[in-house]
């Protein structure tokens, strides 16, 4: 049983991760279909197991997009995801469970589809009052989205105002893109400018919606299809005909989508674009299967992620064939040596392909994987390639069996290989690749956001002597003059940089903690400790009993806390960031007391002059715990402007709600 605790939480925590990939930072390592059987697998299990039952489960919520960087905004109407179905047998079950569920409204008649194009590229919501475009919303957590208006008003396709008297309040949900010959263009320009090219169109697109400065925005070329219609019109019945009064209106709705009176015809429709997407000027990634009549949607209803009148067919990724030239071993920030693929070039989905990730040697000995070999290569959610086999009729006499490395390849010390782990480690905590990927991580966006210094200047340093682990940045001012005529690098950019590495030292300490990049503690665990525990000092002697009555916190991080405090390095690197100033502890001063001690609060909403990063910090300053979500053991839900569901939540489970102005009241020092 506890092996079966176990996977599920791993589950968990891969999907949470994924989820983070793609909807946040738009840089997804899978692809759907594997992404969905893990999905799938955790379900099962859930179901099987409904003891360990959690309703903050990825099984029970669609990913988010949120980042906190906009004003949050709830959707009136959820905004779902969609099932995935990736052949015909999983087709055939839909269609039979769509006619299950309305066979008494369907009598003898067949049931009437719509399918679309599924543009791959980012949904949002718009929203229309006395016909003017007000509002754009990102999907969020499907629940609550980001307000993104003034970026989409840069898309000259979408209509700002519509003239008709047949509806005046409404909403539209769309999927904004990039056509492929803009994106080269982009790319193109990028790389004669000797600037970093762009992963590809959906990345691209995720990206620009999310820019802070809407002129940045304007100057790219989004385009937006929409493809749902929310709003009561006399004059349309069915999802086909608000298409058609959509485009009637002026809005560019995908020209390609087709009734269909069977499931038969509906194959016929997904085989035809899976053989001609190529022919299209944008992406698509398959087929959205929607049933016609709005009534029989209504019918159907939603489940907890999903409508159940529609699914997504999601086509076969690419794949091309070429040769394995060679496999070189990197190394991580926590030592972990993978394998790299190192191959003959070749075009995939648009881009020139020389390098796919092995992930580790188990993958290369499953797949008998030997250097000289055609192999077959796809990408992992349209992004990241990966070797899918191997052409074995191809295979030379003589080509030797892939063997694991002994040596780490960078610093030569002799690699380690642990139990019930398919990992290879470096254990050499002065190994070039492992700093340099460890000050990489420290300065990085999530942890202390130093400006400046990216993985090539960090790389310089290194080299140079200058970085020998994360406690020396906060030394390079004394090297400023040396920095300052470095080739590439003036008296300003170096002056913003360490100006920026001294404004780091008030970054809080769950930042720092996450921020040393230990094994397992993400920025969740990472917040969660710093909460119970208050300072890295307590947590250094925190006990295993201590860590795991914790909620999620598992023997693997205290393993690896452990570990990390065993190792006198450490210790000395401890006691050179404490010197330098950085915040090793929760900051408290006489105004602030333990006024929240054992409270569980969660925040929703826009709050006002404040960001809920900052209400989160006032939380646990004051000795609270602040949750992502509501239960029956949340003490307190602070309700902004725009509360949405948690806000229906709490008043269901009797949690008490309380306003911003009731929540300082609180913590108010009398």
């Amino acid at each position: 049983m506890e092996r079966i605790k176990q996977r599920i939480k791993e589950l968990r925590n891969k999907i949470n991760k994924h989820n983070f990939l793609y909807y946040v930072e738009a840089n997804p390592e899978i692809s759907d279909f594997e992404y969905d059987q893990l999905l799938k697998e955790l379900e099962k299990l859930e179901k099987e197991f409904p003891q360990f039952n959690d309703p903050n489960s990825p099984a029970k919520k669609i990913g988010s997009d949120l980042a906190n960087t906009f004003r949050a905004v709830a959707h009136k109407t959820p905004m779902l995801s969609l099932s995935n179905t990736y052949s015909k047998d999983e087709l055939l079950n839909f269609d039979k469970q769509i006619k299950s569920l309305i066979k008494d409204e369907l009598g003898n008649n067949e049931i009437e589809y719509v399918c679309e194009l599924k543009i791959d590229g980012v949904s949002v919501s718009l929203i229309y009052e006395n016909n003017k475009f007000v509002r754009a919303v990102t999907r969020g957590d499907g629940t609550v989205g980001e307000e993104i208006t003034n970026n989409i008003k840069t898309i000259r396709s979408l209509p700002k105002e519509v003239q008709t008297d047949d509806i005046s309040d409404f909403e539209l949900r769309g999927e904004i893109f990039i056509r492929i010959n803009d994106f080269n263009k982009l790319n193109y320009e990028r790389e004669l400018a000797g600037e970093k090219q762009f992963a590809n169109p959906r990345n691209f697109t995720a990206g620009t919606i999310k820019l802070l400065d809407p002129k940045e925005v304007a100057k790219r070329p989004l385009d937006i299809f929409v493809y749902y219609l929310l709003g009561d019109s006399s004059n349309v019945k069915t999802h086909a005909g608000s298409l058609k009064f959509l485009s009637q209106l002026g809005f560019n709705v995908n020209p390609n989508y087709k009734i269909c009176s069977s499931i038969k015809e509906v194959f016929e429709f997904c085989s035809y674009w899976e053989e001609h997407r190529k022919d299209l000027p944008y992406e698509i990634d398959g087929v959205v299967i929607k049933v016609n009549n709005f009534e029989y949607q209504n019918k159907l209803g939603a489940n907890l992620k999903s409508p159940k009148w529609a699914t997504a067919f999601k086509f076969k990724a690419v794949q091309v064939q070429t040769k394995l030239n060679k496999i070189t071993w990197q190394v991580g920030r926590t030592g972990i040596i993978t394998p790299v693929a190192e191959l003959e070039p070749v075009k995939l989905e648009g881009s020139t392909i020389s390098r796919a990730t092995l992930h580790n040697y188990d993958e290369i000995k499953r797949k008998d994987i030997r250097v000289g070999d055609t192999v077959i290569i796809e990408k992992g959610g349209d992004v990241i390639p990966k070797i899918v086999s191997v052409v074995l009729e191809n295979r030379s006499a003589g080509q030797e069996i892939v063997t694991p490395p002994q040596y780490c390849p960078i610093c030569k010390n002799p690699v380690l290989i642990k139990e019930n782990e398919v990992a290879i480690y470096c254990e050499n905590v002065r190994c070039p690749a492992k700093v340099k990927a460890q000050i990489e991580h420290f300065a990085s966006r999530k942890a202390m956001n130093i400006e400046g210094l990216g993985e090539a200047f960090i790389s310089k340093l290194v080299d140079l002597g200058y970085l020998k682990d994360v406690s020396d940045i906060f030394e390079l001012k004394k090297f400023k003059d040396k920095l300052i005529n470095l080739e590439g690098y003036g008296e300003k950019s170096i002056e913003n940089l360490l100006a920026s590495i001294e404004d780091s030292k008030n970054k809080s300490f769950p930042k720092v903690l996450y921020a040393l990049g230990i094994r397992h503690i993400g920025e969740g665990v990472a917040a969660k400790l710093s909460s119970e525990f208050k300072s890295l000092e307590n947590l250094e002697n925190a006990s295993k009993e201590d860590l795991e009555k914790i909620h999620d916190i598992g023997p693997s991080v205290y393993e690896s806390l452990m570990s990390f405090f065993r190792d006198e390095k450490n210790k000395v690197l401890i006691k050179k960031l404490f010197d330098s100033g950085v915040q090793l502890e929760l900051k408290s001063d006489n105004s602030i007391k333990n006024l929240l001690n054992g409270k569980t609060f969660v925040i929703t909403g826009t709050l006002d002059g404040m960001k809920r990063e900052e209400a989160k910090e006032l939380v646990i300053k004051n000795g609270g715990k602040v949750s992502s979500s509501i239960s029956k053991k949340t003490d307190y839900l602070i309700a902004g402007e725009n509360a949405g569901s948690k806000l229906n939540k709490a008043n269901e489970l009797g949690v008490k709600v309380i306003l911003q102005k009731e929540f300082l009241e609180m913590i108010k020092n009398d």
